[in-house]
């Protein structure tokens, strides 16, 4: 069984990897946090929230996200490429 240190670890770099590839994923479009928030139908603060790691996220807005980026939803929890 897994302690809970580990557990807390494991989330803590799965939203390290969604915030990276979010912000990554973004620029690539071009987009500011306003425009991915829009597109998504979210507010802009919850965005730059998610985009520090400071906010717990729902995999349905995970979900929203991935689709107006235009990328599979597991693709925003991988580590990015050059990330540790």
């Amino acid at each position: 069984m897994p302690r809970a240190d580990d557990v807390e670890d494991q989330t803590r770099k799965a939203r390290k990897h969604l915030a990276t590839n979010l912000i990554v994923m973004r620029r690539e479009k071009g987009w500011s946090q306003e425009d991915l928030a829009l597109e998504a139908g979210l507010h802009r603060t919850f965005v730059a929230h998610v985009e520090r790691g400071a906010r717990n996220i729902s995999l349905d807005n995970i979900e929203r996200l991935a689709g107006v980026l235009g990328v599979e939803t597991y693709e925003l929890l991988v580590p990015f490429s050059g990330e540790k």
